[in-house]
């Protein structure tokens, strides 16, 4: 593996005019493909093994037209203190702005609220359903403005006025202008961390050509995979962070090299000769965490998986090639300035220097840190196992579900429009449950499905039962139940779970079978199957990953030290999840005005990202160590002298990924602010206590044993030289002094 990297590097560096046109014409092709390329349909919300699509299934089925994709707003009539929207002037207001609001250009149909019997029993509010020809994605902004300027009578009526629905309901924006100071905040980091405006400038821009190359390669597959908008979101997130990350750990390794002598070409051989092997069994970690996503089996979860990892590979490969080749451009540029200014007369004081540049000198604050571990190895492993264990007790009162317009801000009208309903209608009439009816035959149908109707309606927690809808063939209706409490609370859980447990004995006694469908059950099932689907997930992706980092570091003990690692900083980072968005603590510095149910992707999310993130960490910290003890140094000594050469890069890429996710707080939607919050606190715990505390302290308690490989599996493994040991014994040009910059265009 090194002595491939080694001579792709090379190749790289030297045929670097080629390397830069060919990505350029990668680039133009995939642009030109993405730019013109028809867009995919919309199908996130298929959720395949779970009751309520089946429902779903069947009244697409049954009932023609009615599945139709097509957008829908609810207009909210509130009558001011004293009065009630029955009253003559404001009835007039109100059906004057149903009509306006039928006039829309894209609209179908307006509910007039007085003839769907949509008026609160105390006569406060009222509401009106708009339904629209297309789906959300596609109305005009025209259709909103023809909408807002409908509700102005109301409004001047004196009545409050408020629009949800998902054709009012704003487009998810992840990251925005958080984004960017996350991105300007990683630009500062790489400034630091390298002392060099060009070595900061080339991880940004590699990073960014990756990730706009792997969005237009999504966009140009859209049609082909059903590809959606929401699509490229995780892969976004994820090629910009592990992008900056990889280049930046072969910069930063090819600047060590130079600092070791050796000239320009040699050093960028070398650094994705060792460097370039971790950047690789990294990525490959990565990709296995996110095309593993597959198994839960949810065809959304599944095509951001794969996204991912595709934009995770091409991080990869940019990291190997144009990296190296843009090295070849300016292989002085990115060095510290003070080597600019080398010469041979000052060579010796500069090599005082050297450690402080790679990170390897003894007095380093990182060799400090390590040998601190080393000598007190068993009060460190402990204090940051029970620190912890003690974030991740949350996760005992870890409740899934998918939050609404409840958890939006109160500043929106979707917010106020969903409260106006439950102060109006009760709590449970945001989420009504919607029960299928398959009576098998016409002639029985009416009876079955009414003895149906009589038996939910007497369950506890059931509020109401609308009349039966039958389809034309008479033998499937549709009831709507309305629960007493809200949709994300534990006992409309509890009530669909005791309707569906109803069911065997009313099939017996009608011969006719019935299905709960609807958001709130579809949220349900959901959180169920998301549930169920973590520890087989779980087993899959750590089993994988054992065997690659088996394969990368030749030990047993490691990769399950890294596995035992994994599971502290996922678990401690949902802990905090829950108790942020669930529980409240600290919501309001971030902006949670209302916490409820963690989102249910939330831990299939966090298990698959975080572990691909911290095996990076993993692999980039203990394959220097791996590098020192496979070269002759003590368990120790390689322990404090590979922490000493990768700690502040880690640290670097790490604060880098906090930023990047850090950017995702500052958004609008609940899920998206979740998810950066998520992965933020999950890298400040992997990385800032795991990675520097956890695993130098379980190393130094180890010793030898550490890298213990039974002598039969060692036959059998292939032996992959991520180390670089091949390298030192290969005929390389001998060590020389930093070229001149006048000298780079000869090398």
């Amino acid at each position: 593996m090194a002595s491939f990297l080694y001579r792709l590097g090379q190749t790289a560096f030297r045929k670097r005019r080629w390397v830069l046109l060919l990505w350029v014409a990668v680039v133009a092709v995939v642009g030109f493909k993405g730019l013109t390329a028809a867009s995919g349909s919309d199908d996130s919300s298929s959720m395949p093994g779970i009751e309520s699509q089946k429902a779903f299934d069947l009244i697409a089925q049954r009932f023609p037209g009615t599945a139709a994709d097509g957008a829908s707003a609810r207009i909210v009539f509130v009558a001011p203190d004293g009065q009630k929207v029955t009253a003559a002037e404001n009835r007039k207001a109100i059906e004057k702005t149903v009509t306006d609001a039928a006039a829309g250009s894209q609209v179908a149909s307006a509910v007039n609220p007085f003839q769907a019997n949509a008026v609160s029993k105390d006569g406060s509010t009222a509401y009106a359903t708009v339904t629209y020809k297309v789906t959300a994605k596609d109305i005009s902004d025209g259709s909103k403005s023809e909408l807002q300027q409908a509700l102005s009578d109301a409004k001047q009526a004196g009545l409050t006025v408020e629009t949800g629905g998902n054709a009012v309901a704003a487009q998810t924006e992840a990251g925005g202008l958080g984004e960017a100071a996350g991105v300007l905040v990683a630009a500062l980091v790489l400034l630091v961390t390298f002392g060099s405006m060009a070595a900061a400038g080339l991880s940004l821009l590699t990073a960014i050509i990756g990730v706009a190359t792997s969005m237009l390669a999504i966009t140009a597959l859209s049609s082909a995979f059903g590809l959606s908008s929401s699509t490229g979101t995780l892969a976004t997130m994820l090629g910009l962070a592990v992008g900056i990350d990889y280049a930046m750990f072969i910069v930063s390794r090819y600047r060590e090299e130079r600092g070791k002598g050796h000239v320009a070409r040699e050093a960028a051989g070398r650094a994705v000769g060792t460097a370039g092997s971790a950047v690789v069994f990294a990525g490959l970690t990565v990709v296995v965490a996110l095309a593993g996503l597959s198994i839960v089996g949810v065809p959304m979860l599944t095509k951001m998986g794969l996204a991912a990892a595709g934009a995770v590979l091409l991080s990869v490969i940019i990291a190997l090639t144009l990296v190296p080749a843009l090295l070849g451009f300016w292989p002085n540029a990115v060095l510290p300035r003070r080597l600019h200014r080398r010469n041979r007369k000052t060579r010796n004081a500069d090599e005082e220097h050297l450690a402080t540049v790679t990170g390897a000198v003894a007095g380093t604050r990182e060799s400090r840190w390590a040998r601190f571990v080393l000598c007190r190895p068993l009060p460190v492993l402990l204090l940051s196992v029970i620190g912890l264990g003690a974030l991740a007790l949350p996760v005992a009162d870890l409740q899934l579900g998918t939050s609404g317009d409840e958890a939006k801000p109160t500043s929106t009208t979707e917010r106020r429009a969903y409260d106006a309903l439950a102060d109006g209608f009760g709590p449970g009439f945001n989420g009504p449950l919607t029960i299928v009816v398959d009576a098998r035959s016409a002639p029985a149908a009416a009876g079955a499905v009414n003895t149906v109707a009589k038996e939910i309606a007497s369950t506890d927690g059931v509020v109401s039962v609308s009349k039966p809808r039958f389809n034309e063939a008479g033998d499937t209706a549709i009831i709507s139940a309305t629960p007493s409490t809200s949709p994300t609370s534990e006992e409309t859980k509890n009530l669909v779970q005791t309707i569906r447990s109803e069911r065997a004995g009313l099939e017996s006694a009608t011969d006719a079978t019935f299905q709960v469908t609807g958001t709130t059950a579809a949220n349900i099932d959901v959180a169920q199957k998301m549930q169920s689907a973590l520890i087989p997930y779980l087993a899959v992706v750590v089993g994988l990953a054992f065997l690659l980092l088996l394969i990368v570091f030749r030990s047993v003990l490691v990769p399950v030290k890294a596995a035992v690692g994994f599971l502290l900083s996922v678990l401690a980072s949902l802990g905090a999840v829950v108790a942020v968005f669930q529980w409240g603590w600290a919501a309001d510095l971030l902006g949670v005005e209302q916490t409820g149910p963690i989102m249910s992707m939330m831990p299939i999310f966090l298990v698959g990202i975080v572990f691909g993130l911290a095996m990076d960490y993993q692999v980039f910290l203990v394959s220097r160590m791996r590098e020192a003890y496979v070269h002759g140094q003590s368990p120790g000594r390689a322990m404090v002298t590979g922490f000493g050469h990768s700690a502040r890069v880690v640290v670097a890429a790490a604060l880098i990924m906090m930023s990047v996710f850090s950017g995702f707080i500052t958004a609008g939607e609940s899920m998206i602010k979740m998810i950066g919050f998520g992965l933020a606190i999950a890298v400040l715990f992997d990385a800032f206590v795991v990675r520097m505390a956890f695993v130098p302290a379980v190393l130094a308690l180890l010793g030898h044993r550490a890298w213990w490989l039974p002598r039969w599996l060692d036959r059998m493994l292939p032996r992959v030289d991520v180390e670089g040991e091949a390298l030192t014994h290969s005929d390389t040009p001998a060590a020389q002094p930093y070229e001149k910059p006048r000298e780079a265009a000869r090398i």
